[in-house]
Order: C-alpha cells, then structure tokens, then sequence
C-alpha cells in the first residue's frame, strides 16, 4: 500500500498515471502514483487530449475546478471505500 500523489491518502493502492497520457507521446515522460478513484476520475472528466494540453503536472491537476472538489471529497473518504465513477455528461457530449 503507498500514498497517492494526488489526494495524498495513505495506505491506498496506487496505480501508474502518465502525466502525458501515452497514446500523446508520454510513454517514457513522468508519471504519478494515484489511488485508483483519482486515476479513474480523471479519466472520466477528461479526454486524453485535455489531459495532454493542460493537466500535465500534478499540481494543473490539483487546481483544476473541477477535479478539485473531488480531491477535497476523496481526502475525507476511508482508504477501503469503494465507490463508483462515471463520466461526465460533459464528457459523455464530446464522445458523440
């Protein structure tokens, strides 16, 4: 168990989130160890093109308004909670 990066609970399992996703050409760039909820959600608030154009650090991840209220939420959520994440509508539009 490590500490996510992005939240910073502890005791959380992590997975590897490329800050540039891969399919952008971050296959060998930096990366950042997040619980899973974090790494799920912001796969369903973001294409992987808003990703590679402006959430490339974990600190334009961290200030961003609408990922923003979910980390203040997930910080306050016990490391064993699971939770369901679904994509935005807004996210769900720009797929059609």
């Amino acid at each position: 168990m490590e500490t996510c990066e992005l939240c910073g609970r502890s005791e959380v399992e992590t997975t590897v989130h490329h800050l540039v996703p891969k399919e952008k050409g971050g296959t060998f760039g930096a990366t950042a160890n997040l619980c899973i909820p974090c790494h799920k959600q912001i796969h369903a608030l973001y294409t992987n093109e808003e990703i590679a154009a402006r959430l490339t650090t974990l600190l334009e991840l961290r200030t961003d308004e609408k990922l923003a209220s979910f980390i203040k939420w997930i910080r306050k959520q016990p490391a064993t909670k699971l939770m369901k994440i679904r994509k935005s509508n807004e996210r769900k539009r720009k797929k059609n």
